[in-house]
């Protein structure tokens, strides 16, 4: 059977007070402290992706703003009052945000689910929830970030004093993606604002609303005028701008990969620092003495969880010969029963794509699938919708059996709920097979022997291998990819030094008076 579509009319067709009055409102950019439109007055559409309908309209903005942006961010950057901020007091500020956040979750929740379409459900549980328990961990990290007494051995026998001090890289830009809006933004605002940065953040053109509302939010925590500055607009103008801009110091990007080598292009012109997170071809490998049912909820939830719009999803299922047509049959069996739905809905599981452009993009892989000769076990098409969602993104969780390396649907990352599962028998084979990929960014063993579970985890070229477990992340631990996954690692101590700079003094003890 086909999944179940919920649409509870009152629950999607009445949103929160607060989310209704956003909507109807004027969006502008924050820049400088002051709310203000594109300096062109050009605006583009923010659309409801489980209906086609406009939500409202934002600021086009152009190279014109973003200069004005970057203009506002130095001149707070080199202003006393943040530069010399105690860093308790900025730890604080930093906490009042995660207050703030907290207080308007089921908002910020609602907005994400209306403008992105994921399921209201995840956006408070992994999008709000995320972004408090970012802030609440960065804001820790001001009071922490120590320098070093090192013991050197200089020239001459000198009598010499040689420490380290960290200091904020200066000037940021912060280029989002649309599958996670808020928490993504979080993931880069957080420890900029900790180590003492100012910020222009741009999010995606498809999903600007929770960002701006953010904005708000960090305003009325007291972030002081022009520390943190968003201008929307469309990537290959605004965010192409950014990057290029030779008055920022450093840019964080969260995207594909084939947009993250045109911003390192960008950046080159005054060789800013460039940190990158980049697309995902994820293995999901499940081993002969796995629980075939466990691992087959656990290998849909990998796949469909955010409508497979997740960089680290689970998308090449790699199941031993042993366990394969039980692990398959039960996963074709989850994706058949998932509810489609808008995100709005409390009842869905699973909302539409983000855009009608990405749904074709998509609903293509699906094609390529059948062209190049995969079995379609589940899914394939759009849900049976009412008349009110029949323009919407909607997609149903999709099943490929019997899929090889040489598909598309394996090679190639979809960013959609498009699964391809394939046998294995030798460990040897597994392994290169899994490694055999352009992308680095993670991947999942499921196995009762974590004997072997370690072995097969230090042979994977990744950045985070989950064993019995998926997709968990935290603020403590280091975020990123190998190969073209991308430059860095986000989270934890490690994503500091990307928004710091390290410098070493030196002091002649024998010329100082007294010493």
């Amino acid at each position: 059977m086909s999944p179940t579509v919920q649409h509870t009319q009152s629950a999607y067709d009445a949103p929160g007070e607060k989310v209704r009055r956003f909507l109807s409102s004027p969006r502008a950019m924050l820049i400088g402290g002051a709310w203000v439109p594109a300096v062109s007055g050009h605006v583009f559409d923010s659309v409801d992706p489980a209906t086609g309908s406009v939500l409202t309209q934002v600021p086009d903005g152009d190279a014109q703003d973003v200069d004005r942006a970057v203009t506002a961010a130095r001149r707070a950057f080199n202003d006393s009052n943040w530069r010399r901020m105690s860093p308790m007091d900025r730890g604080l500020l930093l906490h009042r945000i995660a207050d703030l956040i907290e207080a308007h979750a089921d908002e910020l929740a609602l907005l994400e689910a209306r403008d992105n379409g994921k399921p209201v459900s995840v956006a408070r549980s992994v999008d709000v929830g995320t972004s408090i328990k970012l802030f609440r961990y960065f804001a820790g990290w001001p009071s922490k970030l120590e320098g070093s007494t090192i013991p050197v051995s200089p020239r001459g026998g000198l009598r010499v004093l040689n420490y380290t001090t960290h200091h904020p890289v200066g000037v940021v830009g912060l280029i989002v993606p649309w599958n996670f809006p808020m928490s993504m933004a979080c993931w880069k605002l957080a420890p900029a604002l900790a180590a003492g940065c100012t910020i222009v953040l741009k999010p995606a053109e498809e999903t600007p609303l929770s960002t701006l509302r953010l904005a708000e939010i960090l305003s009325e925590a007291g972030v002081p005028d022009g520390v943190v500055n968003v201008v929307t607009g469309r990537g290959a103008t605004t965010g192409a701008v950014l990057a290029s801009h030779d008055g920022v110091d450093k840019i964080a990007f969260t995207g594909s990969t084939e947009t993250g080598r045109l911003v390192v292009r960008a950046a080159a012109g005054n060789l800013k620092k460039v940190s990158l997170e980049l697309g995902g071809k994820s293995p999901n490998i499940v081993l002969p003495d796995a629980d075939p049912e466990a691992v087959a909820e656990a290998a849909a939830e990998a796949i469909f969880f955010n409508q497979g719009q997740v960089c680290t999803a689970g998308s090449r299922l790699y199941v031993h010969d042993a366990l394969y047509d039980e692990v398959l049959d039960a996963v074709s069996a989850r994706a058949e029963q998932i509810v489609v739905g808008p995100g709005s809905d409390p009842d869905s599981e699973m909302g539409p794509l983000v855009s009608a452009r990405h749904h074709a993009r998509v609903t293509e892989y699906v094609e390529a699938g059948l062209r190049q000769g995969a079995r379609l076990t589940a899914g394939g098409g759009r849900p049976d919708l009412d008349a009110v969602y029949a323009d919407g993104y909607f997609l149903r969780p999709t099943v490929f059996a019997d899929a090889d390396h040489g598909m598309r649907i394996v090679r190639e990352e979809i960013f959609g709920p498009v699964l391809a599962a394939m046998r294995w028998s030798d460990v040897d084979d597994l392994v290169a097979k899994a490694n055999d990929s352009p992308f680095g960014l993670s991947a999942g063993i499921w196995t009762s022997d974590l004997g072997h579970a370690h072995r097969i985890a230090d042979e994977l070229q990744a950045g985070t291998v989950w064993i019995n477990c998926f997709n968990l992340t935290d603020p403590a631990s280091p975020f990123g990819g190998f190969k073209q996954s991308g430059w860095g690692r986000e989270m934890g101590r490690k994503v500091l030094d990307l928004y710091t700079e390290v410098k070493s003094v030196w002091v002649n003890l024998d010329r100082v008076t007294g010493a």
